[in-house]
């Protein structure tokens, strides 16, 4: 029972509702879709086999009490629902970044499941999974990120279509392509309940730099 891992590492969440959090990300390698504006193409190919409990015992040696599991896209690997259970067992609070494409019905409910919708400058929105937004509860949450106005209205579009029942909903402008103060301004003259996600370690580190 193993899993190809491109890095464990240790640094401030910096997305979803638990922005500027103290977490331990567990980064799997693979990738099904190829976005446009990918920033982890790093962990396409390169990684290393591990363990089941060999990565939980790795992320039990940060001490901290909130993980990620993320990618590439960690739903493409088999045992990825078993290493959740497994870290759930810890008594941490998981969270699950999808890219949407993938059913996520089979990992656990007491993870945080939060489901990346492709918006059409991605160059992925043909390979959206919107039955998944059916599938999520009130303590999982939803992201679009946002590259122009043509992928705002597509996200609108996707919310008034959709009965979604996710905790948050989170509007995140792509890093040096969409100026914040543009999305923030559609939102507030829509009136949409969507969270404005910056990516904040993104703005504290050098955008480039990996294991932050």
């Amino acid at each position: 029972m193993s899993l190809k891992v491109n890095e464990i590492f240790y640094s401030i969440q910096g997305e979803s509702s638990y922005s500027g959090l103290p977490c331990v990300f567990v980064r799997l390698t693979g990738c099904n879709l190829r976005c446009s504006y990918c920033d982890t193409k790093y962990a396409y190919e390169d990684g290393d086999e591990m363990e089941v409990d060999e990565i939980v015992n790795r992320v039990k040696s940060f001490n901290c009490s909130l993980v990620e599991v993320t990618g590439g896209e960690p739903m493409i690997q088999q045992e990825t629902p078993l290493l959740i259970s497994e870290l759930l067992k810890c008594e941490s609070k998981v969270l699950l970044e999808t890219n949407g494409s993938c059913d996520i019905s089979t990992v656990d409910k007491g993870c945080v499941r939060i489901v990346d919708v492709k918006c059409p400058s991605s160059g992925e929105v043909d390979k959206n999974d919107l039955t998944n937004l059916a599938k999520l509860t009130e303590v999982d949450e939803l992201k679009f990120v946002i590259g122009d106005r043509p992928d705002y209205e597509y996200a609108k579009g996707v919310l008034s279509k959709c009965e979604v029942k996710a905790r948050y909903v989170h509007f995140s402008p792509i890093f040096n392509v969409l100026d914040p103060v543009d999305l923030a301004e559609w939102i507030l003259k829509d009136h949409l309940p969507v969270r404005l996600q910056l990516q904040l370690h993104k703005i504290v580190w050098d955008p480039n730099q990996r294991g932050v």
